[in-house]
């Protein structure tokens, strides 16, 4: 069964079209701990240009949606590759996983992100997706300041321990996965909203 088959029947499952695949082994490289933020830097820079990219696509998307009720295939899979840089970006920096993720997006980084191919989308809810965000937004900035207490106390904790408590990962996870979940919603990726739980 293929990526695509397995994912499609997660989402008719019932399963939220964008969820997030934690396996890593919460060993950490004290070395690496104590520079995180300065090789966070060439990543924050590649981040920052491919979201210019990725803006312009779901203005694009947007348009397109409005008539057609769809985010093309192309559009959906290049915004949803930039969403899971994104993730896979902030989880290193965060400490929420040890190794130096690669510049493309590519599925296989210790926290990753799955998401479900493109579906049909109320053309309404289309429209009006940025103003029925605000909720998700104000959630999510309570969980930036959570998750950012979380980190620093990671970084410590990792830098003396050359591992990271499953606790503090799974703050970390559940920040990101809602993090993904919002983009994703505002970025049509998909017209279900960002989500508490993993259903």
């Amino acid at each position: 069964m293929s990526e695509h088959d397995s994912t499609s029947l997660e989402h008719a499952a019932g399963r939220h079209p964008i969820s997030l695949v934690v396996t890593d082994d919460l060993k950490r490289s004290r070395l690496t701990v104590l520079l995180r933020l300065l090789l966070t830097i060439p990543h924050a820079i590649w981040l920052a240009l491919w979201g210019i990219a990725a803006c312009l696509a779901v203005v694009v998307a947007w348009f397109v949606g409005i008539f057609t009720g769809r985010v093309p295939d192309g559009l959906h899979a290049f915004v949803a590759t930039y969403t899971r840089y994104q993730v896979h970006v902030y989880a290193y920096s965060t400490i929420a996983a040890n190794p130096f993720p690669g510049f493309t997006g590519a599925p296989g980084y210790p926290v990753d992100l799955v998401v479900a191919p493109a579906v049909k989308q109320s053309r309404l809810t289309i429209f009006f997706r940025i103003l029925l965000a605000i909720p998700a937004f104000v959630i999510l900035y309570v969980l930036q300041i959570v998750a950012s207490v979380v980190t620093i106390l990671a970084w410590f904790y990792a830098l003396f321990l050359g591992r990271l408590h499953p606790g503090m990962r799974d703050v970390l996870a559940y920040w990101l996965r809602y993090q993904a979940q919002t983009t994703g919603y505002v970025c049509l990726l998909t017209q279900r909203y960002p989500s508490f739980s993993d259903d």
